[in-house]
């Protein structure tokens, strides 16, 4: 096994979760009532139940590093995520801080910004 740290996010319905994480190509690896593993090639997210969370409210976030953002953003944008709003997709751009960034909002509120490094 390769060391690694995986992102932990809040999840309202784990079920409603899985499905929203399935129309962007993730598949369930694991799940109980207290747990669930959602894998998409080497991506790898890990959900704990909180229903309670307001996702308006929320400020869980997690950096998705990717090899090619607009690639990725294409593959996301077959689940025809609007730009605005819980949940949103946001275009790819060029960010001051080096990096080119596209940042997802899942139905909880928590924000994956997926970044490929610039030049």
């Amino acid at each position: 096994m390769t060391d690694r740290i995986t992102a932990n996010l809040p999840a309202r319905d784990l079920a409603e979760t899985a499905a929203f994480y399935g129309k962007l190509g993730f598949s369930v690896t694991f799940r109980d009532a207290g747990w669930m593993i959602l894998t998409r090639g080497p991506l790898e997210l890990e959900f704990f139940p909180y229903p309670e969370l307001n996702p308006a409210e929320s400020s869980f976030s997690a950096c998705v590093r990717v090899a090619d953002v607009d690639r990725l953003h294409a593959d996301w944008s077959t689940a025809a995520l609007p730009q605005n709003g819980i949940p949103r997709l946001t275009p790819p751009r060029d960010e001051a801080f080096g990096f080119r960034m596209s940042a997802l909002v899942d139905p909880n509120g928590s924000l994956l910004r997926c970044l490929t490094a610039l030049g």
